[in-house]
């Protein structure tokens, strides 16, 4: 049964290649170990055998090689930020600057699972085992302010961020055991544990100009400290909280690199901040912003027919993708006690009437996520765990929650408001971890203690309102009080940092490439530890063991299996209550604005809008 399982989710990764019209991509042909042999430079890597593109590539296959230059494109936010340095943990910062502040040695083409070609660095070498490796840098790079990018710059970045800068980039710098220059432009990095990956994610790390920062505090920097950067846009005008203008840099250096061609080609991308997303919708309508994504079906159905729309002069687009759904929903902290227990985090998911809400909010026309892989290959398989999956498994079942070997579903409703059979589940599992209810309706932990839940949810969250809303009305049955407390994003970010919360909103991307970051957003050393990922708080030997095998695996089968048994993990752990998934991207905008049709597997994804869109002006 297994064979032909695997076989199947192998064909589905083939289709993914097939689905973009080139040829067949490293992962679909070589998800094995890479040739043997001594190790030489290369122009690209790919995290399993060869990158797709030849050395000579025009442009990435997603981007339009003639699209001219010129012309805005102008996108909202809800919330606000109070620092333009997305390096350190201190403030909150638009989440688009730790994409475009700065360049790194290698640049991720999206039309792959996960393959990258020469940025700054004009070559990357690496032996069979990936121990190592080696980067030469391009003698063309510079900053923004005509200095040239050096090793220098490249080591002290790679320190300063592994050892003060934000948490996401300590656990690869802890597993350097050496950083050191090797010739006039060449740096090399000799790995200190067994990590295929770490020879990528060394390629992403952001290089910063060291003489930027002598005599200045790195990680206090907010607003008083604009980045001088290698990339394409620099900071232009801002006013916190309000807006952030990025100006094309029309000296930028790399702008004849075959990775950068057709990309990068507005004279100006701006992020203009709102309290909440109705007063961004009517901005969008009212022509102050030119793109806007759309998350609710319902909307999108009905309050996307104004004038503009009609007349034309706003287009409205649906693009498909072929990612991981990635998780998004109600997270529960379970380093709180009362979140400790599965069989609370359980009763608490029952309580949540997804079918009768998804009606109410969006019309029903939303599916459920049901596990963090989900739309992929990579998903966890309905049923019992078989074959590689099972065997991974077998070892820590008495130590998880019931269903990883034998199956789990989420529990699904009748749709009615009344969700009788869920909520007499959601009493029994209650009752079985010792939490009765009293007299007077309240129920009361087994020391005695009423049952309050804080959910933290940031300023701005109107629809997630309404939901919660109606999941409040639920608890209320069981004798749960639930408390919503909503505060700034600056709050709200100092909040997360310290864990300071019963449950927020929860939204955890995923890729067709998991890795390293899976430590970060589950791993037991990120449990702990303040300005981490893992809001969570999962603190799982066998979680980190299913991390291990994905770094570890050497053939297609082991990396599958082992991504099926992370996931049946951490759904049957039961950490987070799902709501809504996205299989497609909803988006609006200015007739002016345009983008390739032919659209990188990962779809509307990260650094797709601004980097390959162009503005075309209409007579």
């Amino acid at each position: 049964m297994i064979q032909s399982q695997n076989s199947f989710l192998f064909s589905l990764f083939e289709a993914l290649c097939r689905a973009t019209s080139r040829v067949t991509c490293g992962l679909c042909t070589a998800f094995a170990l890479a040739a043997s042999g001594q190790a030489q430079p290369q122009h690209g890597i790919a995290m399993y055998g060869d990158p797709v593109l030849p050395q000579d590539f025009v442009s990435l296959p997603y981007a339009n090689p003639d699209a001219p230059k010129g012309g805005s494109i102008i996108t909202g936010e809800v919330g606000t930020f109070d620092s333009l340095n997305p390096f350190v943990r201190k403030g909150t910062v638009p989440w688009q600057l730790r994409f475009m502040a700065a360049e790194s040695l290698m640049g991720r083409s999206w039309d792959e699972p996960f393959a990258l070609y020469g940025l700054l660095a004009e070559s990357i070498e690496t032996p069979p085992d990936r121990s190592w490796v080696e980067f030469k840098l391009r003698a063309e790079a510079r900053f923004s302010d005509g200095s040239p990018v050096t090793v220098e710059d490249v080591l002290w970045s790679y320190e300063t961020l592994g050892t003060i800068g934000d948490p996401r980039y300590r656990s690869f710098w802890a597993q350097v055991e050496t950083a050191e220059q090797t010739g006039p432009r060449s740096v090399k990095f000799t790995f200190s544990s067994e990590n295929r990956e770490l020879a990528l994610i060394a390629g992403l790390r952001p290089i910063l100009k060291k003489a930027q920062w002598a005599g200045k505090d790195f990680v206090q920097s907010g607003l008083d400290e604009i980045l001088v950067s290698s990339a394409p846009y620099v900071i232009g005008d801002f006013k916190a909280g309000r807006y952030i203008s990025l100006k094309r840099n029309p000296e930028y250096w790399g702008k004849d690199l075959n990775f950068r061609r057709g990309t990068m080609n507005f004279d100006e991308v701006r992020f203009e901040f709102f309290g909440n997303g109705s007063t961004m919708l009517e901005a969008f309508k009212a022509g102050v912003l030119t793109f806007n994504r759309e998350f609710n079906v319902q909307k999108w159905d009905t309050q996307y027919n104004f004038p503009a729309v009609q007349s034309g002069d706003v287009i409205k687009s649906v693009l498909p993708h072929q990612r991981p759904s990635g998780m998004t929903g109600f997270a529960m902290n379970t380093r709180r006690a009362l979140f400790a227990d599965w069989r609370v985090r359980d009763a608490l998911i029952h309580a949540f009437n997804f079918e009768f809400i998804n009606e109410a909010v969006t019309g029903g026309q939303q599916g459920r996520i049901t596990s963090y892989f989900s739309n992929s290959p990579l998903a966890m398989q309905p049923g019992p765990a078989e074959g590689l999956v099972a065997d991974y498994l077998t070892e820590y079942a008495d130590q998880s929650p019931p269903g990883l070997l034998e199956g789990y579903a989420l529990p699904v409703s009748d749709g009615s408001e009344a969700n009788r059979a869920n909520l007499r589940r959601a009493r029994k599992l209650l009752a079985d971890a010792g939490y009765e209810v009293q007299d007077d309706g309240t129920l009361r932990s087994p020391d005695g203690a009423p049952v309050e839940i804080q959910m933290l949810l940031k300023q701005g969250s109107a629809e997630l309102l309404a939901v919660v809303d109606i999941y409040r009305k639920a608890l209320e049955r069981l004798g749960i009080d639930l408390v919503v407390s909503q505060i700034d994003a600056a709050q709200y970010s100092e909040r997360l940092n310290e864990y300071d919360y019963d449950m927020t909103y929860f939204r955890r991307g995923l890729s067709l490439s998991p890795g390293n970051e899976q430590y970060l957003y589950w791993g037991m050393e990120a449990a702990d530890t303040p300005g981490g990922r893992n809001w969570i708080g999962v603190n799982s030997p066998a979680v980190d063991a299913m991390i291990d095998k994905i770094l570890t695996s050497t053939r297609q089968d082991e990396f599958l299996a082992a991504t099926q048994a992370l996931d049946r993990l951490l759904t049957t752990g039961r950490y987070v209550i799902p709501i809504y998934q996205w299989n497609v991207s909803r988006i609006a905008y200015a007739k002016e604005l345009k983008f390739p049709s032919n659209l990188p597997i990962y779809g509307d994804y990260l650094e797709w809008q601004p980097n390959v869109w162009w503005h075309e002006p209409t007579e």
